[in-house]
């Protein structure tokens, strides 16, 4: 995900500025309807009740079972009487124009903006989250304006964004407030696109992806050690996320962070690569990003240019066709090249595309497709 240690997702005055544009539309909607729409509680999706009041979450592969008045595991969603309720719907505590090569997504509108949202919370624990500030808070620890999905559209309209981002956090936790802000932003003529862990159960997620432009998955290691120990997570649900995506047809890019000494084994990074060719194809993109200490990790060093040099001549060499290196400026690993004749289609600096010689998906020298999501359908 975004590095907030890095740089603030946000500054005080752009958020004002947006958050402005935002409240503008907020309260152009009459004061009776706004108020019942903020007190009014929001019903969750995807849950079972049980006996004595209890549920069962549905939404991710932990299946929380969660007595009255308590939360589940995400801290965002609250047993009242036997019915299960979001607390963050219409209440996003950030708001950005990002340009979607931050997301990252390579293949997916370059050089556009994407106006990124996100919620409090998230339903694995990453001791090395770069958004902990916000994924790891639990409801009421920032205030908040209520913010309905029409007017999260009608403000990335405004400004100019190409899409909607659900990020940042985990937008899996704020499943319905995303999936009505992603009808309306697709009412407005707008994509929308998530950057998620892929920790979903596979109906929310079905239910999910016909809203959606494209997908990037955090693929955080390939092993359940790495998972459990440092991520308080699971492996296979994320990989069985992966197989369920090329399934549907959605488009979807995969990240991996690389840490040294934690999930920078190569033979890991080998087998993972040949996994991908396998089960879901040599053109999904494979980002090696470098790690930044932040969060409960800080005493290890950024990750070694050399590391994410390696991991990407190893995941080129088992038949990925696209394979990129992030969080660190200037060198091929940013570019985009043809599958065919290796000709740079795409050059990047950072966030920004320095040239585009694609025409319509394809090679402009030897005409080879080149896949992905380039202009709005």
């Amino acid at each position: 995900m975004n590095a907030i240690c890095q740089e603030s997702l946000l500054s005080r005055r752009d958020f004002v500025k947006i958050a402005g544009v935002a409240a503008a539309h907020s309260l152009a909607r009459p004061h009776s309807a706004q108020a019942a729409a903020v007190d009014a509680p929001h019903e969750a999706s995807f849950y079972k009740q049980l006996q004595n009041n209890e549920i069962m979450c549905e939404l991710c592969p932990f299946g929380c079972t969660v007595k009255d008045g308590k939360r589940g595991r995400c801290r965002v969603r609250e047993n009242r009487g036997g019915k299960y309720y979001t607390l963050v719907y219409g209440r996003p505590v950030a708001l950005n124009n990002d340009p979607v090569e931050k997301k990252p997504f390579f293949h997916v509108y370059p050089g556009s903006k994407v106006f990124s949202i996100a919620t409090v919370g998230c339903n694995i624990r990453c001791k090395f989250c770069q958004n902990w500030e916000i994924s790891q808070a639990n409801p009421g620890d920032i205030r908040v304006r209520y913010i309905p999905p029409a007017v999260i559209a009608a403000t990335a309209k405004r400004v100019g964004a190409k899409a909607v981002a659900y990020t940042y956090s985990e937008p899996t936790i704020f499943y319905e407030y995303m999936t009505d802000c992603a009808k309306a932003a697709r009412d407005m003529g707008l994509g929308n696109i998530m950057i998620s862990n892929g920790f979903m159960q596979p109906e929310p997620l079905k239910q999910l992806v016909p809203l959606m432009t494209a997908i990037k998955i955090d693929l955080k290691a390939f092993n359940q050690k790495f998972y459990g120990k440092v991520c308080g997570g699971l492996l296979t649900p994320v990989l069985d996320t992966l197989k369920r995506l090329s399934g549907h047809g959605v488009w979807f890019e995969i990240v991996v962070l690389l840490i040294p000494t934690l999930n920078d084994n190569m033979d890991d990074i080998r087998r993972m690569s040949e996994w991908i060719v396998k089960e879901i194809g040599p053109n999904v993109p494979l980002h090696f990003t470098r790690f930044h200490p932040c969060y409960k990790i800080r005493n290890l060093p950024r990750t070694p240019p050399k590391i994410l040099h390696r991991a990407r001549s190893i995941a080129m060499a088992s038949g990925c066709n696209f394979v990129y290196t992030g969080n660190m400026p200037g060198g091929e690993g940013e570019n985009t090249y043809c599958p065919k004749c290796k000709t740079n289609v795409l050059k990047r600096y950072g966030h920004m595309v320095i040239s585009n010689e694609l025409a319509k998906g394809k090679c402009h020298k030897c005409g080879g497709a080149v896949p992905g999501v380039w202009s709005p359908s």
